[in-house]
């Protein structure tokens, strides 16, 4: 028997066909939103004026104010992210020092908390008869709250500050593995030829990992336009939270999707940017097995300032908010025990994001397999589509869908109007179906991305050998290789389901009348102040997230030699550019 692997299945094939008609609908689901949007954002379907009518008065009261906010937005936390995740990636891998490796899973830990529930926590902690500065005003002897008052939290840099201390891990990842794995010969030659060590990370680290850096700091920077809730908190009026008031407050569809096209064009240009930074900037060692960097010990007063510097990111970005929340969440539960509608909001928020995500699994893999069913030029063009949905802000796609879903509804409705006389009640919008709907368009990128890389680790030998004993690609995927595959589809589908239990701007959107959510209370009692009425909320979002995190800290634990491959390359979240 030759060494030369069987080609793949032709299309032709009739159940490749099949999956590969069956992978085209779900990308006409991911791309619909987009199409939508063009038409809604054209033909003035929303209430009040017309397109046309309305796109003078967004640019001239809306647009600026909306774009020079997003722009400083990003260029401060893009600013921010690859100052602290670059130094804390060359901190914890270049250095040793006491408290290294408890540093190296603490800088793990703000990824566990949302953005908004960051927000949340400081302006409570930092309100002028909040706790921070009402201790500070009786060490200094102040009387009266406005006698001593810190700059307001409610700002653009207070924003820039807090979205930069949370979203840094987004760079840390990937520039920690390149420090540690790749790197290693190239500094340890600049070190050997005398170059001190600012030297060392500015002109050999730091550009060797811009093709990791570029990666980190745009998937921060999505995560920072998708943001809704900590910029509505402290008061900068970015793309997201126009499109959110000019659909809620106003009621104006073609005005929320002409602002959400504006958002669209900058999301394009984030990507574009980010192959741009890393077009030709690869780095490959020559090494079939490349050493890991060998750290510098540090001592005494040294040490003791590297860890300190390590720790600020971690005790800004997760330990204190944490601390807030606990606190908060226990003094609310013993005084008023918990809030009455809190069990039928955990109850909401485990259905919907729960049912996506079973969902997103099986389509996940669906996807995943189509170039070992079909043809793998094919195959891989459907995987890039379906994965595109993650690209989408939360708000863009909310209002992309609400198009398409008023089609399906009234499709529907023609149909069985006509066939049985009777009208169905709504499956789309206003239901818990058109929530479903855009958790599964936003985060099937991270289930495809897991069920790809356990599907690439299965030989070829193994679902070739059960197609020559007769079986169909069909019963070779299901009985051969999703059992092996298994454990990537199972994680997979966990980040999928805390991906949905943390996502606020398509849940505020689409949420079915008077339902709340975990996230959805948590933004009502913000909005009204009720700081510690949302508290157990936001505690309960917290340890739902920090499930993922525990996971990379678990899988970093058992293998501490030298040449070992770390955890960040090992899992980490899967986020396909599109």
């Amino acid at each position: 028997m030759t060494g030369v692997a069987p080609a793949l299945p032709p299309i032709a094939h009739p159940r490749g066909l099949a999956w590969g008609a069956a992978a085209l609908l779900l990308c006409a689901l991911v791309l619909s939103p987009v199409v939508a949007l063009l038409f809604a954002a054209g033909d003035g379907s929303g209430a009040g004026a017309g397109g046309a009518a309305l796109w003078p008065h967004l640019v001239a009261h809306v647009l600026p104010q909306a774009l020079r906010d997003t722009a400083l937005l990003l260029a401060g936390v893009g600013v921010l992210v690859v100052v602290l995740g670059a130094g804390s990636a060359w901190l914890v891998a270049a250095y040793d020092f006491p408290g290294r490796r408890l540093l190296e899973a603490g800088l793990l830990l703000p990824m566990a908390v949302p953005t908004y529930i960051v927000a949340f926590a400081y302006l409570d902690l930092m309100h002028p008869i909040g706790p921070v500065q009402t201790t500070l005003r009786d060490l200094l002897g102040y009387a009266r709250p406005r006698d001593f008052v810190l700059p307001e939290i409610r700002s653009l840099p207070g924003c820039i500050l807090l979205l930069g201390f949370v979203l840094y891990p987004y760079v840390y990842l990937p520039t920690r593995a390149l420090f540690l794995m790749q790197a290693a010969n190239l500094i340890e030659a600049a070190r050997m030829l005398g170059r001190r060590p600012s030297a060392t990370f500015l002109r050999v680290a730091l550009p060797m990992a811009r093709p990791a850096i570029a990666l980190g700091a745009s998937l921060a920077l999505m995560e920072a336009l998708n943001d809704i809730g900590a910029a509505e908190f402290l008061g900068v009026r970015t793309l997201t939270v126009q499109v959110y008031a000019t659909w809620v407050n106003r009621s104006d569809l073609a005005g929320a999707a002409q602002i959400a096209l504006v958002m669209l064009v900058a999301v394009v240009a984030l990507v574009a940017l980010e192959r741009w930074a890393r077009a030709g900037r690869g780095f490959s060692s020559g090494a079939q097995r490349p050493r890991r960097l060998a750290r510098q010990r540090l001592r005494g007063l040294r040490a003791a300032a590297a860890l300190a510097l390590g720790l600020v990111p971690v005790a800004v970005g997760f330990a204190i908010p944490a601390t807030y929340l606990v606190q908060a969440a226990l003094r609310r539960v013993w005084r008023s025990g918990l809030p009455e509608t809190i069990l039928a909001e955990i109850g909401h928020t485990l259905l919907y994001a729960g049912a996506a995500t079973v969902i997103a699994a099986a389509l996940g893999f669906v996807v995943a397999a189509g170039p070992r069913l079909v043809a793998r030029r094919w195959g891989e063009a459907l995987i890039r589509v379906a994965s595109l949905g993650y690209a989408l802000p939360g708000a863009i796609l909310a209002i992309g869908l609400l198009g398409p879903l008023a089609w399906a509804d009234a499709t529907l409705s023609a149909g069985t109007t006509r066939l049985f006389g009777v009208a169905p009640a709504l499956i789309g919008l206003g239901t818990g179906g058109a929530l479903v709907t855009a958790y599964l368009v936003r985060f099937l990128a991270v289930s495809i991305g897991t069920c790809e890389a356990g599907l690439a680790r299965v030989p070829r030998s193994l679902p070739d050998a059960g197609r020559m004993l007769g079986r169909g690609p069909g019963a070779t995927l299901w009985r051969v290789q999703l059992p092996l595959a298994w454990p990537a589809v199972l994680s997979g589908a966990l980040l999928v389901f805390v991906d949905c239990v943390k996502e606020l701007p398509a849940t505020l959107l689409l949420r079915p009348l008077n339902v709340e959510t975990l996230a959805t209370h948590l933004y009502g009692e913000a909005a009204r102040g009720t700081y510690e009425d949302g508290t157990v909320a936001a505690l309960l979002i917290v340890a739902v997230g920090l499930v993922p995190v525990v996971i990379l800290l678990r899988l970093g634990t058992p293998r501490r030699e030298a040449g070992a491959e770390p955890a960040d390359q090992r899992l980490t979240r899967p986020r396909p550019s599109p």
